[in-house]
């Protein structure tokens, strides 16, 4: 996964990427964190807070530490910012389709911060996560690509 993102423009020319620290049946994301890292890309990690996620700047995967669920978390002493146009998050799922529906854990902190535009979605999950269809309502956020160890799919319209 980390190969297919940074060989894409739209990720490597990005002002910021927001990633995901994996739970242990996710994609993993730290190599991609550290290959930013190192090509000096502005890398933020979320925060479960009321509502949603907020996004942390992070400079090093060993400042993170269990948060809410346990799920690794930047620490509460970094204000968190404003993702916009031109960043990418990089979004985990439990399915999706070819169409860029996602099915999440259920919490919706995901899409309710994503709800208005913003940053480029990317979802990643392994192959075998990749279903004919995943039910959708009003409230979910369609991703504009999909990743997984197999391929980098921008979805029409939205590279």
């Amino acid at each position: 996964m980390a190969d297919r993102l940074l060989a894409d423009p739209g990720v490597r020319g990005a002002n910021r990427v927001a990633l995901y620290a994996a739970l242990p049946d996710e994609l993993p994301t730290r190599p991609l964190f550290e290959a930013l890292r190192s090509a000096g890309v502005r890398c933020l990690l979320p925060r479960i807070r009321d509502g949603g996620l907020s996004f942390v700047a992070v400079a090093e995967w060993e400042a993170l530490a269990p948060g809410k669920y346990g799920v690794l978390a930047p620490p509460p002493d970094l204000a968190a910012e404003q993702l916009a146009p031109g960043d990418v998050a990089i979004v985990p799922g439990v399915a999706f389709d070819r169409r860029g529906n996602r099915l999440g854990r259920g919490g919706g902190h995901y899409d309710r911060t994503f709800a208005e535009a913003g940053p480029h979605l990317i979802g990643a999950g392994y192959a075998l996560q990749i279903v004919p269809e995943v039910p959708v309502d009003s409230r979910d956020r369609s991703m504009d690509a999909i990743v997984t160890e197999r391929e980098l799919r921008w979805l029409a319209g939205r590279a």
